[in-house]
C-alpha cells in the first residue's frame, strides 16, 4: 500500500491544529479547532480558506483538442468560450459516469481538465484509451496546488492581492496569468460550497507564498481553515453531486438530476449517448430526490428509505445541516412511489424515522 501524500499545505494545517485524516490517498485536515458546525457558519457569514490540491489537473491541447472532448464528455464543449468554464459527467458507454470534471478553456486548441482526487488516475487512464486525433494529454497534477476561498468576504479577501478587478469576473470564468501576491494563479469564480467564492491553482512552488498572502489578507475579514466535513457539509446543504455518492459506474447524470448538463442531441457523438437516450425514453427506475427529516435520526449514505410497506429507495448523502438546523439527505427513489406517496421513512438502524420530500438545492445563498 502506497503511503498518503502531503499537498503543499500539510505544514500550515499542522501549524493550525488541524485534525489530519488519510482521504483519497491524500492527507488532509478533516477540521479544525472550531469544529465542522462553526466552519459552515464562517463559510455561509464570512469566508473560508479549504486545501484542495488532491484534485487533478489535465491538459488537453492539439488542433483536435474540441474533438477529442466533444466525445469524452456529456455536455456540449462548443459552446465553451475562451476563459469560460463548464461543468460535465464523463460517462461510460452504458451511461454510468467515469467522474465529474470542470473544462477549462484556455484556448481553442487549449483545455485544462479539473477531476475528482480518488479518479486522477482512472480518469487519466479513460482519456488516454479514448484518445484520438492530434491531442497531447498531459497529468499536471503532481505540480499544482489548489486553495478554495469561499464565502461572502471572499472577493474583499483576494482583491487585496491582485490588481485584476475581480468584480468583473463572473461566475464560472477565469483568468489564466493572474498575480495573485506576486504568484502566478489560475483564479476561477468557482466552488462547491454554494456560496461565492475563487479557486486558484499555482505551481506547488509559490504554493506557501500564496497561504500567507491570503491568510493575511484574510484577518480583518473573519477568513477561517475549513476541512474535509465542512466542506462535504456545504456542498450538500448546496445539492451538489459528489461521485461515489449521487454518481457512479451504476448511476447515471440523469439518475442524478443532471439532464442540463447531458447534451443528448448534438451533433458529435460521445461515450453513453444512445444509452442516456433510451434511459431517458424509457424512463428512469430510480432518481435523485431531496429529503427533510420529520424526526431527529440522521440519515447516513445507503439507509434504505420505505414508503408504505415497500423499499422504494436508499439515501446517497445525508447530515445535519446547521445552516438550516434540520436533518437533510439526498436519496435515490422510485419516481412512481414518490408520486404515490406524500412521506416516507428512512431505516436507521433498528427503526424507522419520518422524512418528506423537498425542493434542492437545500440552501440557495441571497444575491
Amino acid at each position: 500500500m502506497s503511503e498518503a501524500k502531503k499537498t503543499p499545505f500539510y505544514e500550515k494545517h499542522l501549524a493550525l491544529d488541524g485534525k489530519i485524516v488519510d482521504y483519497s490517498g491524500w492527507l488532509l485536515p478533516v477540521q479544525y479547532t472550531k469544529g465542522l458546525v462553526g466552519e459552515v457558519y464562517d463559510t455561509r457569514r464570512t469566508a473560508s480558506l479549504f486545501d484542495v490540491s488532491h484534485m487533478g489537473e489535465v491538459s488537453v491541447a492539439g488542433k483536435d483538442a474540441l474533438d477529442f472532448l466533444q466525445k469524452l464528455v456529456v455536455n456540449d464543449i462548443s459552446r465553451l468560450k475562451d476563459n469560460a468554464i463548464m461543468y460535465s459527467p464523463v460517462c461510460y458507454p452504458d451511461g454510468g459516469v467515469v467522474d465529474d470534471i470542470l473544462i477549462y478553456r484556455l484556448g481553442a486548441e487549449n483545455y485544462l481538465l479539473v477531476v475528482n482526487a480518488a479518479n486522477t488516475d482512472k480518469d487519466f487512464a479513460w482519456f488516454q484509451d479514448n484518445l484520438s486525433g492530434d491531442v497531447i494529454l498531459k497529468n499536471l497534477s503532481p505540480e499544482y496546488a489548489q486553495l478554495a476561498l469561499q464565502g461572502p468576504n471572499s472577493e474583499k479577501i483576494l482583491q487585496q492581492l491582485t490588481g485584476e478587478p475581480l468584480a468583473e469576473m463572473k461566475n464560472y470564468h477565469f483568468k489564466a496569468d493572474l498575480e495573485v501576491a506576486g504568484v502566478n494563479c489560475i483564479v476561477s469564480r468557482t466552488g462547491y460550497t454554494g456560496e461565492d467564492g475563487f479557486e486558484i491553482y499555482c505551481l506547488n512552488e509559490g504554493a506557501s507564498k500564496l497561504w500567507d498572502a491570503v491568510w493575511e489578507a484574510g484577518k480583518k475579514q473573519g477568513l477561517s481553515p475549513a476541512g474535509l466535513g465542512a466542506r462535504d457539509v456545504l456542498r450538500l446543504e448546496a445539492s451538489m453531486p459528489l461521485y461515489g455518492h449521487e454518481l457512479g459506474k451504476e448511476l447515471t447524470p440523469l439518475m442524478a438530476g443532471l439532464d442540463r448538463f447531458v447534451a443528448l442531441e448534438k451533433a458529435a457523438p460521445f461515450n453513453g449517448q444512445e444509452a442516456l437516450k433510451k434511459q431517458k425514453k424509457e424512463g428512469l427506475s430510480k432518481k435523485l430526490y431531496g429529503l427533510e427529516m420529520l424526526e431527529r435520526g440522521v440519515p447516513r449514505e445507503g439507509y434504505p428509505v420505505r414508503a408504505g410497506d415497500e423499499e422504494i429507495g436508499w439515501i446517497s448523502s445525508g447530515s445535519f445541516s446547521p445552516t438550516l438546523d434540520k436533518f437533510i439527505a439526498m436519496a435515490f427513489l422510485d419516481p412512481e412511489a414518490v408520486a404515490k406517496y406524500g412521506e416516507v421513512q428512512v431505516a436507521i438502524r433498528n427503526r424507522t424515522y419520518r422524512a418528506r420530500f423537498t425542493k434542492m438545492p437545500f440552501y440557495r445563498r441571497k444575491k
